[in-house]
């Protein structure tokens, strides 16, 4: 797994690619955990370049989403979700819970 990080004006982008499963989560929850505690709420998680998602990855988009919604902060918006990887959440249940939009530029304009 690969990441890269951008920071615009109302919120920042995490780029991911390859797999997020058990043994790649940790580096990725690392990510997200340093950007919540700078106090950066308005996150953007382009997936396009995702080949797999295990119930671990799962597991960290929730809580990262619970964490940016709690107390109304922001929000773990998902962009350009492959098919893999919107399958696995429709199949978890998460579906629901994400705000999805098919273009990094969408998502990033919607803060």
């Amino acid at each position: 797994m690969k990441y890269t990080t951008q920071q615009f004006k109302h919120c920042d982008l995490v780029k991911v690619s390859g797999r997020i499963d058990s043994l790649t989560v940790q580096e990725l929850e690392a990510v997200f955990n340093d950007l919540l505690e700078a106090g950066h709420f308005n996150l953007v998680c382009d997936l396009s370049e995702v080949e797999f998602v295990s119930s671990a990855g799962l597991r960290l988009l929730i809580n990262v989403q619970k964490s940016c919604r709690k107390l109304d902060r922001g929000e773990l918006v998902l962009a350009q979700v492959g098919e893999r990887v919107f399958g696995a959440l429709d199949l978890a249940g998460f579906v629901p819970l994400f705000r999805m939009e098919d273009d990094v530029l969408q998502a990033v304009g919607s803060f």
